[in-house]
């Protein structure tokens, strides 16, 4: 059941890129930058998932990803502060009255977005051969 789990919330991390590239070209930057965060959400969801760590807030998600993978060199600060970075964006897009993201800040952060989701990959596939540690 948790491979499925850690499967599921992968799938939903590439799903959810997907979106965010389709809205950046339909020029809905807020929303493409939602959909980055839940991107990254998703992937970070399934990496603490394969450690057998389960947390439902997007603070403790954070929290952990410092303690399990930023502290022990598995992500690299730079990740890490792009994931911060756009948990900050996203609520700011989400909640703050009229504001809207200019084109060029959500542009740089497709690329390492998608590079976030595929170091998480690559850590999920290294614990399943019991490397990673």
């Amino acid at each position: 059941m948790k491979g499925q789990h850690i499967s599921y919330r992968l799938n939903r991390a590439r799903e959810t890129y997907s979106d965010a590239l389709l809205l950046f070209e339909k020029k809905s930057y807020n929303s493409s930058i939602n959909r980055l965060y839940y991107a990254a959400f998703y992937a970070t969801i399934a990496l603490l998932l394969s450690r057998g760590i389960e947390i439902k807030s997007h603070t403790g998600v954070k929290q952990k990803l410092g303690k399990e993978f930023v502290l022990k060199n598995l992500i690299s600060k730079d990740m890490a502060k792009i994931y911060s970075l756009l948990a900050d964006y996203r609520h700011k897009g989400d909640y703050d009255d009229l504001f809207d993201f200019d084109p060029v800040v959500v542009s740089r952060l497709i690329s390492p977005v998608k590079e976030y989701i595929d170091r998480i990959e690559e850590l999920i596939v290294q614990k399943g051969k019991g490397e990673g540690r």
